[in-house]
C-alpha cells in the first residue's frame, strides 16, 4: 500500500510513501538524455528527457516506483490490486507499452500532464511481464506538474485518464471511489469546533482538533486518501525549501505504516519502506528510509544530463544520529 502527493509551495513538490512488506533493492538513479531504453513492443529511444527516481536496476533497466524528469513531470506507480486490468491485445493505431515501461514512455517523451495525457489517449497499456521472476504488477498511477494532476487507471472497460483536485492518491478502490468517499468529510474543519448540536444547550469544546472529529486514523487505503488529502489542502508552510520539503514529509509521516501495525497475507510486516519528496522545479529527490529518518537529497542536475550510462545512488539505511554530547 502506497499514497502519494502532489503540493504547491511557492515551488512545486511531489511525493509518496512505498509501503511493502519486503525491501526490492531500491536506490535512485539518474537516466541521463542518451540512455537508451528499449521497449519490448515500440521502437527503442535513443534520445529523451533526463530523469531520475526511486527504482530496482534489473537487467541494466531501472524499473521506477516513482520519477522525475528535467521538465518537471512527476509519475508514481501505486498497487492497485483486484482492478488493475492490462490488454492482451493491441491494435494497429496504438503504441503497446508494458506496466514497468510507463514511467520511461511517459517522462522520456512529455514535458507536461496535459502532454502525458494526449499520449496517453493513443497508448494501451499491456500484459507484459518484466520476466518469469519479475510478474506484472496491478498499478494505477500518478502523474503531476506544476499545473495539474491526473490518475491513469486501466481497468477491464479501458484506460482511465482522470483529473485529481485532491492531487493525492492510495490504492484501491478505484479513483472515483475515494473522490465520492470525500464527501463524507466534507464537514471537517481546521478551525474550533461550534456547537450545532442543539440551540438548547450551551457546549463547548474541551480541546482543540475537535473540528476535525472524526478524521479517519487507520492504514486502509480509503482512509489514508481523505487524511493526506485533508492534511494537504489545510497546509500553513512558509515558502523556502527547507520549511517546505520538512512540511512535505511531515504530511507523508501522517500517513506512514509503522512495522507491526499491519499484516500483510504472508505473514509479513508491512510498514513505509521509504518516503520521497522531489521538488519538480529544481530536480531535487529527497529521501529518508525507515531505518534512517535523515534526509538524503540527490540532484538532477548535479550529474551529466547529456551522458549515457546510468548514475546509481544506494540508499542510505542505517541510523544517523547526531549526538549533542
Amino acid at each position: 500500500m502506497c499514497t502519494s502527493i502532489a503540493w504547491k509551495n511557492g515551488d512545486f513538490y511531489f511525493g509518496r510513501n512505498l509501503d511493502l512488506e519486503v525491501d526490492f533493492g531500491q536506490q535512485v538513479v539518474m537516466m541521463p538524455r542518451n540512455h537508451p531504453i528499449r521497449f519490448r513492443m515500440e521502437k527503442e529511444m535513443m534520445h529523451h528527457y533526463a530523469m531520475m527516481g526511486m527504482a530496482t536496476v534489473l537487467e541494466g533497466c531501472p524499473l521506477y516506483a516513482d520519477a522525475v524528469n528535467e521538465k518537471g513531470l512527476c509519475v508514481a506507480g501505486l498497487n492497485y490490486p483486484g482492478n488493475a486490468w492490462y490488454a492482451r491485445e493491441g491494435t494497429a493505431s496504438s503504441k503497446r507499452i508494458a506496466p514497468f515501461e510507463l514511467p520511461w514512455w511517459l517522462l522520456g517523451q512529455c514535458a507536461t500532464a496535459q502532454e502525458a495525457r494526449e499520449l496517453l489517449a493513443d497508448t494501451l497499456v499491456m500484459h507484459l511481464p518484466f520476466g518469469d521472476a519479475v510478474p506484472v504488477s496491478p498499478l494505477h498511477w500518478h502523474v503531476a506538474d506544476r499545473r495539474e494532476s491526473l490518475v491513469i487507471e486501466c481497468m477491464a472497460d479501458g484506460m482511465h485518464i482522470l483529473d485529481n483536485p485532491a492531487g493525492v492518491l492510495t490504492n484501491s478502490p478505484p479513483f472515483d471511489f475515494h473522490m465520492h468517499n470525500l464527501c463524507q468529510y466534507m464537514n471537517l474543519t481546521a478551525l474550533q469546533a461550534e456547537n450545532r448540536f442543539t440551540d438548547e444547550m450551551e457546549l463547548r469544546p474541551f480541546g482543540r482538533g475537535l473540528g476535525s472529529f472524526g478524521l479517519p486514523g487507520d492504514a486502509s487505503p480509503s482512509s489514508r486518501f481523505v487524511r493526506a488529502a485533508f492534511l494537504t489542502h489545510n497546509s500553513v508552510c512558509e515558502e523556502s525549501e527547507d520549511a517546505s520539503v520538512a512540511h512535505f514529509f511531515h504530511l507523508l509521516d501522517a500517513v506512514a505504516m509503522t512495522r507491526g501495525s499491519v499484516m500483510a497475507p504472508n505473514g509479513d510486516w508491512e510498514h513505509t519502506l521509504y518516503s520521497c519528496c522531489v521538488n519538480a522545479d529544481q530536480g531535487v529527490y529527497y529521501y529518508k528510509t525507515y531505518g534512517n529518518s535523515r534526509l538524503t537529497a540527490v540532484h538532477l542536475r548535479g550529474t551529466n544530463l547529456d551522458g549515457e550510462a546510468l548514475t546509481e545512488y544506494p540508499l542510505e539505511r542505517e541510523p544517523q544520529i547526531h549526538h549533542a554530547n
